[in-house]
């Protein structure tokens, strides 16, 4: 483990190792320019900015990255640290210096607005939400970072960072909340990657700050054997390799060594205890072919002592994502147990390298949400890291080698989908090309319908704005809900609005239902006229569509409304005198005979001034007097009214604020006669005229008709016109007094929509 304690700022060749003169000069002058600006600066995390970048550019050289990726590494603070000579990156170090800093400063805001704040989904298991936002994260980092180089950048700063807090010996909150980010999200990338020296360090240091204790009494258990199980295995190898080439085998064989996260994780999966583990002294030969395994598989075991328990043959019998090996445990002679993977180099390349490689498994919470695709991908970018270190120490100086690694670096894309932030930092993983409409309908329908605008890092944009990687994108919605407050346009459904097709699918099905709605709303309105003409409002609707035929009501009113049932059956049916209800035996046969009685309601026993009742009006000083209530105000008990004597037609009964009868009273005034109301014989009914003011809605007619039925009142006419969103209803109802009345109008005032509402 390199420890930052170990960079001097006059030790600058270990920047440089493995580059030609000519780059190492490139390096060492950029070193030369960032201590002026480093010097007396610190970190986020505290430590000196200049001890900093120097430990991140030495973990890069030991990766055997090139001068640009060191250079990167040595100066991606310096935009936070000194803005105004940040402007001079580009001038001075070339443009694709510039955007591997801006790349990875990309990368480190993505660390400020994702740690220690993630917005989990409501309704999913809270494991599953974590191990799937964990995931969308890594493929993010990756997503983000067009050049795969700043990914190296960042996690060699990654790894300088918990050097810094092992060797201040640091154990706080910071430090948990660190080493938790990187044993989830930084690990598992360079396993992905298959940039090992990293992964190992990063499991390390992060187990020393998550579990100390654990940690330091593994430590303890591995230093007291590290110098007697070192000699043993290499011992071990020299014979080994001695005694493969006097068999004439050719083969590399070389010490895996265990790292104490590793020992921790197996011994916890496995409730081992130190002792048991057999792998803690292990090393592997590598052979050209399959014959040649077996051969050397022998040959370990002439030399050593077999455990037959602990042999696996997946050759024979390969795991499930093809990986094959054979694994073997031995005794040695210290009577202490040593393991032995053998494998041809093609085994050995798909296991590290293949699209079904183990890096899947290797990772904390076995992932799997990547496809076959992804697979792939990673598999080519880890051939290409991998190629990179195989490759350095022999071409050196080929500098269009080293140029052609690094385009097909830069030219890596492991994902076709970009991955944005909403403001509580929760990752959103959507489509290459998405905009915020896309974005507002990945996080709820009802967000995607009353969507209104958009901030995307903090500034205003217009909806049909291609997303990019990283972005943290805030919805502005329309107040409420449903159909009245908001809902999406048409213009959403073409081009550039809507790269996912869940997305433009959401929208059409609104406007479906916004079609269906207006065509249940235009049958329901023809069916209620039909009713109005027919007088017979007081018809049971549910009742009617039955006998019509439909199983609910809405499919009578869609079938009307689509012109796919003429209005003239329910006309006839309408039209079908009603027989008197039957008390006796004959009521069901009747009922067979005549359904229509069963859907229209008889009429009221009451008796209407209308069609001849009496009036009920006593003229005083007469006695028979013929009278007759006035049409142009409509008297009814205990209206105060006033009788006017006409020509031929008896006593013209009035209210006595009418305006007529105080003009006819003002020529006339000896025709004037006193008029009460008497006590008429049986039930009488009297005409009125309602005017009702309201926002037109569907459904409004219906509401109010319900009233005048649960008040047993009677229409007889209705008038309704509609202009500008506001509905004017003129009725003509039957009241037995004026307080029936009133007690309806209060009622009609309470629905919805209704401004105005009085007797005329």
């Amino acid at each position: 483990m390199l420890s930052t304690a170990a960079i001097r700022a006059d030790d600058t060749t270990q920047f440089c190792a493995g580059l030609s003169a000519h780059d190492a000069a490139r390096v060492l002058a950029v070193h030369a320019f960032i201590k002026p600006a480093y010097a007396e600066r610190t970190v986020v995390t505290g430590e000196n900015a200049l001890r900093f970048s120097e430990g991140v550019a030495a973990t890069l050289a030991s990766l055997k990255s090139d001068a640009d990726t060191r250079i990167a590494g040595l100066l991606f603070e310096l935009p936070v640290l000194d803005p105004a000579m940040a402007t001079q990156i580009e001038a001075l170090f070339g443009k694709d210096v510039a955007d591997l800093v801006a790349g990875v400063r990309q990368l480190m805001r993505l660390h400020e607005q994702t740690f220690g704040v993630q917005e989990l989904e409501r309704g999913k298991n809270t494991a599953q939400q974590t191990a799937a936002q964990l995931e969308v994260l890594r493929k993010m980092l990756l997503a983000m970072a067009t050049d795969m180089r700043v990914v190296l950048v960042r996690l060699a700063s990654r790894v300088t960072t918990l050097r810094y807090f092992a060797d201040q010996k640091l154990q706080s909150d910071r430090t948990y909340s660190y080493a938790r980010e990187t044993m989830d999200l930084y690990a598992p990338l360079a396993n992905r990657l298959g940039v090992w020296q990293l992964k190992w360090e990063l499991e390390d240091l992060s187990f020393r700050f998550l579990e100390p204790d654990a940690y330091k009494r593994i430590a303890r258990m591995l230093e007291e054997k590290r110098i007697e199980r070192e000699g043993f295995v290499d011992s071990a190898i020299t014979r080994l390799r001695a005694e493969l080439a006097a068999a004439g085998i050719d083969a590399e064989v070389f010490g895996r060594p265990k790292h104490l996260y590793s020992i921790w994780s197996k011994m916890r999966g496995k409730t081992l205890d130190f002792s048991e583990l057999y792998d803690v002294r292990a090393f592997r030969v590598i052979v050209a072919d399959v014959k040649t395994c077996y051969a050397v598989l022998g040959i370990v075991h002439d030399i050593w002592t077999p455990i037959p328990a602990e042999f696996d043959d997946y050759i024979a019998r390969p795991k499930a994502n093809g990986y094959q090996s054979l694994h073997t445990v031995v005794m040695a002679e210290d009577e202490r147990a040593l393991e032995v993977q053998i494998r041809t180099n093609e085994m050995h390349h798909f296991a590290e390298y293949g699209v079904a490689a183990h890096w899947r498994y290797k990772e904390a919470g076995g992932s799997n949400f990547a496809g076959q695709k992804y697979d792939e991908k990673i598999a080519w970018l880890r051939q290409l890291l991998a190629w990179k270190s195989e490759v350095v120490d022999a071409v050196v100086g080929q500098d269009e080698l080293r140029r052609e690694w690094v385009e097909q670096l830069k030219s890596t894309n492991l994902d076709d989908r970009i991955y944005v932030l909403t403001p509580q930092a929760r990752v959103i993983e959507l489509p290459t090309g998405a905009t915020p409409i896309d974005f507002a309908y990945h996080l709820h329908s009802d967000v995607g319908h009353r969507c209104r605008g958009a901030r995307v890092d903090g500034a205003m944009v217009p909806l049909n704005t291609p997303l990019r990687n990283g972005q943290t994108v805030e919805i502005i919605t329309a107040r409420g809900s449903g159909a009245v407050a908001a809902g999406p346009s048409r213009d959403w459904l073409g081009a550039g609005y809507a790269a996912s097709a869940r997305t433009r699918a959401k929208v059409r099905a609104w406007f479906n239902a916004i079609d269906h709605e207006a065509t249940l709303a235009s049958g329901r309105t023809l069916i209620e006229k039909t009713l109005q003409r027919e007088g017979k409002t007081a018809v049971n609707l549910e009742e009617l569509a039955h006998k019509l035929g439909f199983t609910k009501l809405d499919d009578l009113f869609m079938a009307v409304g689509k012109e796919e049932f003429s209005l003239r059956q329910v006309e006839q049916v309408l039209q079908t005198p009603a027989v008197p209800k039957n008390t006796g035996a004959g009521a069901h046969v009747h009922a067979l005979q005549n359904p229509d009685a069963a859907v229209i309601p008889r009429k009221s026993r009451a008796s209407s001034v209308v069609q001849g009742a009496k009036s009920g009006v006593l003229v005083v000083g007469t006695d028979g007097l013929m009278t007759q209530l006035a049409k142009c105000c409509k008297p009814a008990p205990p209206d105060e009214v006033v009788g006017f004597i006409t020509r031929g037609k008896g006593v013209s009964i009035h209210r006595t604020t009418c305006k007529n009868f105080a003009e006819m009273r003002s020529k006339a005034p000896e025709r004037v006669i006193q008029a009460d109301w008497g006590a008429p014989g049986g039930q009488t009914v009297y005409p009125v005229d309602i005017f009702i003011l309201a926002g037109d809605r569907q459904g409004l007619l219906r509401d109010i008709s319900e009233i005048f039925l649960r008040e047993k009142i009677n229409v007889i006419g209705v008038s309704t016109q509609s202009a500008k969103g506001q509905a004017r209803m003129a009725f003509t109802a039957e009241i037995a007094s004026t307080a029936q009345l009133q007690k309806a109008l209060t009622v009609i005032r309470e629905v919805e929509g209704v401004m105005e509402v009085h007797r005329q």
